[in-house]
């Protein structure tokens, strides 16, 4: 085995080890999971860090904090490049140019173009900088956010739960609970992972949802999504999703690109799409939905609402097609995952050149909350 891939070969196992690191930290943050690992100049490790999400120390940082002086003359794995800008902690770059580092070896480019620029400023320093090592890896930790800060906009997930006759609500509305327990509690798996839960007014009103991501006995997470009601009819006071197990916010609008315009001024970089039939329809309608869970019994209805409203499409040729990418079945349920085949989340040349969403102002009111124990169960 020759030095060189004798170092690729090293490069990669730590690098994998910065992957498994990176996964400790939170989806649906509003910035990316990234890992470190640093090696000291004899090739010992001396420290690991992993982002815990938005406002704690990068994992560079967490990393250099505990080789302290050992990280001198040393190399640091890291799986998104090191970031070049001042937000809310110090520009990671700088940091590792000040303790001394002389490699970094990263995975993914930082597509942010507010944080992109991290490898030239090693480079400037006189640092050796190698990226791409595990890149696919890497840039699969965080697809979602990747997607959403190319585009300006957050990605769109629509979840619906339907019977096989495609109706999610028998005629008489009720619709407690099409799906078994096992769909339920993956819903609230996949919920956990997003930055917001949107829903329309329609749906606010008729089934009072809370929008809380749960554990499997009913007990709310750590972490919640910002729970969105989009729409200008006002709700109840006593209205569940204004209580206080999770941040709310009232969008007064009912343009789905005004929705993401607004969403991604606070930071959300994948949305859950929970409405009802109408606010579907106009996501799809707008060519803003980039992926679709849906969860189908086994039970028929024969009557009530579709799965989605009136899209204008009148011949089968002008049927949106999506691309499979997942069929898993839970208990007597079917849950199907598929992508819009005009949107690639996972392709970087398909976003790269999508022009940021400009949308006209929305009018909101944000009631800013606390996460409080609770173990009420009832709708999603």
């Amino acid at each position: 085995m020759t030095r060189s891939s004798g170092q690729a070969a090293q490069d990669a196992a730590l690098m994998r080890r910065a992957v498994q690191l990176a996964a400790k930290g939170p989806l649906g943050d509003p910035n990316p999971r990234v890992g470190a690992v640093l090696l000291d100049q004899d090739g010992h490790m001396v420290g690991e860090g992993h982002h815990g999400g938005a406002g704690t120390p990068h994992a560079e940082a967490a990393a250099l904090d505990a080789a302290g002086e050992r990280a001198r003359g040393g190399t640091i794995y890291v799986t998104l490049e090191p970031c070049a800008h001042t937000g809310r902690t110090p520009p990671c770059a700088r940091a590792l140019v000040e303790a001394g580092v002389t490699r970094v070896v990263y995975g993914q480019g930082d597509p942010n173009p507010v944080a992109e620029g991290g490898a030239a400023l090693l480079r400037e320093a006189g640092i050796e900088t190698n990226g791409g090592v595990l890149e696919e890896e890497c840039r699969a930790l965080n697809e979602a956010w990747t997607t959403a800060v190319r585009r300006g906009r957050p990605v769109v997930t629509w979840k619906f739960a339907g019977t096989l006759d495609g109706r999610v609500a028998a005629a008489d509305g009720s619709s407690r609970w099409i799906t078994g327990p096992a769909a339920r509690a993956d819903v609230h798996e996949l919920r956990a992972a997003c930055g917001a839960v949107v829903v329309g007014t329609g749906t606010a009103l008729a089934d009072d949802p809370w929008l809380t991501t749960r554990t499997a006995d009913g007990r709310l997470r750590e972490r919640q999504p910002l729970r969105v009601v989009v729409g200008r009819r006002g709700l109840p006071p006593g209205a569940r999703v204004l209580d206080d197990a999770a941040p709310t916010l009232l969008l007064q609008d009912h343009d789905p690109a005004a929705v993401l315009a607004a969403l991604a001024e606070h930071e959300v970089r994948h949305v859950w799409l929970e409405g009802g039939p109408t606010l579907a329809a106009a996501f799809l309608a707008a060519g803003l939905v980039d992926e679709v869970v849906g969860y189908l019994a086994a039970a028929v209805l024969g009557a009530g609402p579709g799965l989605v409203a009136d899209l204008g499409i009148r011949t089968i040729g002008q049927a949106l097609r999506l691309s499979l990418t997942d069929v898993t079945r839970l208990e007597d349920d079917i849950r199907i995952r598929a992508r819009l085949h005009n949107v690639d989340a996972s392709d970087p040349a398909e976003v790269s050149g999508a022009a940021e969403v400009d949308a006209p102002g929305v009018a909101a009111t944000t009631l800013t909350t606390a996460t409080t124990a609770s173990t009420t169960t009832g709708a999603p």
